[in-house]
């Protein structure tokens, strides 16, 4: 070390700890690069070495491949090569040279559509509204004459060059002044020859005109140049023609937009990055459109994964400055945690206009083809192949379960081969349309006998199991090659291979039931698990997902799940499977006013949001009028006979014993009624609007089918004892004890 430039103090310090070092353990200082060099050279034998055997043992310790393992220990190795170019080509993934719309016949029927119908418009708007416009040209004709006039007598006189001659007079320059006088006059000459000549051309045009033309030629030409003056006077602020279309103002989605938003997130690791003056994300792609919005692919900091995002959902969306329903990040299949897309709509996704059910207005379908059942956030069609498939619908009461459950329900309804059987548990009849088309049908609020005619049909499934496993096992195999329901098979009466469809909805009231519960789950199952090869689908719906209402043999079974807004975690994951949420699949991040979207999983490779169509009561009614059409044209409606379907529930005594409580062992005919239309309004109300005595008679005849009669019963009121017709608990319950006890019997 040179330390000549110092004093005689630093000299001697300087000296000093260079001896210190020096004599350290006698350690010398290495050269890595070389020490290396020389390992290769001498095929690592640094085992064999002594500790003090040169470079090549120090060396080894200094790189940590001492014996002893005490040094420290490289865990950086060389630089990987990386894969070669033709890997590189051969793995690159390659976007769509057609896009999806126009791959799509639907889709490009319905782009056709929307063109046609929008030029369309704007030509009979604008074709009623032409008189109209001439009259505002007429009315604007005189200030467009007078500017035409004004216009070309100051062409004539060269005013616009006046500015510059005006220059030189004010700075005196005779010169160029008069260089410009000379230019103008001669300007002047030339345009007043030229306006002499047009003015000859155009009076000589109009008598010619006027004296040789037709009429309707005159009021052609004379309208003509009316308009055109007419539009020469126009104002600016007040165009001719009005606007037949009001088209949205959409935003462009731009990058600094992006990570102002995700900076505004609160996620620590992006604000990091941004207080060191760095963009939070990365984008690995160019914004682009897609669809009826933009997306934007970018990489997440270190450590932060997509479910981080979803997290924030409405944060994004303000940091985006759009409505909730316009924002959808997802996650990336097949990318690594933090890799994020970003889908920004134009409109909400609720309160887009969405097309009609392709099958709405005319037609038939195959359960063996694509079923349309919604669109995703861009609007795009989305199907699935319903055949071999069972299916699993959740959500929150009011979220758009029965008509996510009734389109599958539809469609099953336009095969003119399906065989429907149809079970809801709400107890409104949303089905009833149904019920011409169905083998077999109930609808009732979970009382025993429509879960136990439930089950019944649920038995009668399971038993066409069994059937259609031996009719699929004895036919040829060049007739069943795949062991398992076809088209040709299906098509072939004789054998009964037609799809059969079972639909339950609110499922979690027959697995819940206490008598009828376990049996229902274990059919359930084995029709699931066995049904698919056969040609039997199985549709459930619930609004309690939970392990009691849905058991985990069932859940864990179906194959096409859609889940619409649920509060949690575990009903989350009860719907779309395990973990889901964990992976970002999150239908807990959806609000009450995104009625009719959910996460749509196992319909194709990875889950995607869709907006199931729309179907009310009144058009599921003409549709099923259709069915039934179509069904007696092919002669495959049911025999009445045979079809069972569940009686009208009964439930008079078990709603009686609910408005009764064990404390009253007595109670006046007149408070049952007025209690039994609290309960249930839609089934008693009208009883509780009769007077007290008609109410008394009313549930008297009632009962008297049951064996129970009333009498007269005693209450104290206002001090004085009131007597009025009334009902005993007792032969109640023991009318109840009895008629169940029998049907367990039978």
């Amino acid at each position: 070390m040179n330390h000549a430039d110092g004093n005689d103090k630093e000299r001697e310090l300087f000296a000093r700890l260079e001896a210190d070092l020096a004599g350290d353990s006698g350690a010398d200082v290495v050269d890595l690069g070389k020490a290396r060099d020389a390992r290769a050279e001498s095929g690592d034998s640094s085992a064999d070495s002594a500790p003090d055997s040169g470079v090549s043992g120090r060396a080894d310790s200094a790189a940590g491949g001492s014996g002893d393992g005490s040094g420290p220990v490289m865990v950086d190795g060389p630089a990987p090569v990386g894969p070669g170019f033709m890997e590189r080509v051969t793995a690159a993934k390659r976007r769509p040279v057609v896009p999806a719309w126009l791959r799509s016949v639907g889709e490009l029927k319905t782009a056709a559509a929307w063109v046609a119908g929008h030029y369309g418009h704007l030509t009979a708007y604008h074709s009623l509204r032409v008189p109209v416009y001439a009259g505002r040209l007429a009315v604007h004709s005189p200030r467009g004459a007078a500017r035409f006039v004004g216009g070309t007598l100051r062409w004539l006189a060269d005013r616009e060059g006046e500015p510059v001659r005006l220059a030189a007079v004010r700075r005196e320059d005779a010169v160029e002044y008069l260089k410009l006088s000379r230019q103008r006059d001669g300007r002047v000459r030339l345009r007043t020859l030229a306006m002499v000549l047009a003015s000859l051309i155009g009076v000589g045009a109009s008598l010619a005109l006027y004296v040789l033309a037709p009429g309707w030629l005159q009021a052609v030409s004379v309208s003509a140049l009316v308009l055109a003056l007419g539009f020469a006077g126009r104002e600016a602020d007040a165009p001719i023609v009005t606007r037949a279309v009001e088209l949205p103002q959409v935003a462009r989605l731009t990058s600094q937009i992006v990570v102002r938003a995700f900076a505004a997130l609160g996620i620590a690791e992006i604000n990091k990055q941004a207080s060191r003056g760095k963009d939070g994300v990365e984008f690995k792609a160019p914004i682009q459109r897609d669809g009826k919005g933009w997306r934007a692919d970018l990489d997440l900091p270190y450590g932060v994964t997509v479910s981080d995002v979803l997290d924030r959902r409405e944060r994004l969306a303000s940091g985006l400055r759009k409505p909730l329903g316009c924002v959808w990040p997802e996650p990336v299949p097949g990318e690594h945690t933090g890799r994020l897309m970003l889908w920004v709509g134009d409109q909400d996704m609720a309160k887009a206009p969405q097309p009609a059910w392709p099958l709405l207005k005319s037609g038939a379908t195959s359960l063996f083809k694509a079923v349309p059942y919604g669109t995703d956030p861009r609007g795009r069609a989305v199907g699935f192949d319903l055949m071999y498939a069972n299916f699993l619908v959740g959500a929150m009461p009011g979220r758009g379960k029965t008509f996510a459950l009734r389109i599958l329900l539809l469609a099953a309804a336009m095969d003119p081969t399906a065989e429907l059987h149809t079970w809801e548990f709400k107890g409104t009849g949303d089905f009833s349309s149904f019920e011409p088309i169905s083998h077999s049908y109930g609808s009732g609020p979970g009382d025993d006998a429509t879960v136990e005619g439930c089950v019944d049909a649920l038995a009668y499934v399971y038993g066409e199991l069994d059937r259609r496993a031996r009719v699929i096992n004895g036919l040829p195999k060049d007739i069943c090659p795949e062991n398992k329901v076809t088209p040709a098979l299906a098509a072939k009466r004789s054998l009964g291979l037609h799809p059969l469809v079972m639909t339950i909805d609110e499922c979690q009231e027959v697995f819940t039931h206490e008598r009828h519960g376990k049996k229902a789950a274990e059919l359930a199952t084995a029709i699931i698990k066995r049904g698919r090869a056969l040609g039997v689908i199985l549709l459930l719906g619930t609004q309690r997902p939970d392990a009691d209402s849905l058991p985990k043999a069932i859940s864990a079974n179906v194959g096409i799940r859609f889940c619409l807004q649920v509060m949690g975690q575990p009903e989350n994951d009860m719907v779309l499977g395990t973990s889901m949420y964990k992976n970002g699949i999150r239908a807990t991040s959806f609000t009450a006013d995104d009625l009719g979207i959910g996460y749509l999983v196992g319909a194709g490779p990875n889950a995607q949001i869709v907006r199931s169509y729309y179907i009310d009561n009144a058009a599921a009614a003409t549709l099923c009028e259709r069915a039934r059409t179509a069904r007696a044209v092919a002669g495959t409606l049911p025999d009445p006979a045979t079809a069972k379907t569940a009686k009208p529930v009964d439930t008079l005594l078990t709603d009686i014993l609910a408005v009764i409580p064990a404390s009253e062992t007595k109670v006046w005919n007149e408070t049952v009624v007025d209690r039994l239309a609290e309960l249930r309004p839609e089934k008693y109300g009208d009883w509780a609007r009769m007077d007290g005595e008609e109410k008394t008679a009313h549930l008297t005849a009632a009962l008297k089918p049951y064996g129970i009669k009333t009498g007269q019963v005693g209450r104290r009121v206002n001090g004085k004892t009131v007597n009025q017709r009334g009902v005993t608990r007792a032969h109640l319950t023991t009318t109840v004890a009895e008629r169940d006890d029998k049907r367990d019997a039978s």
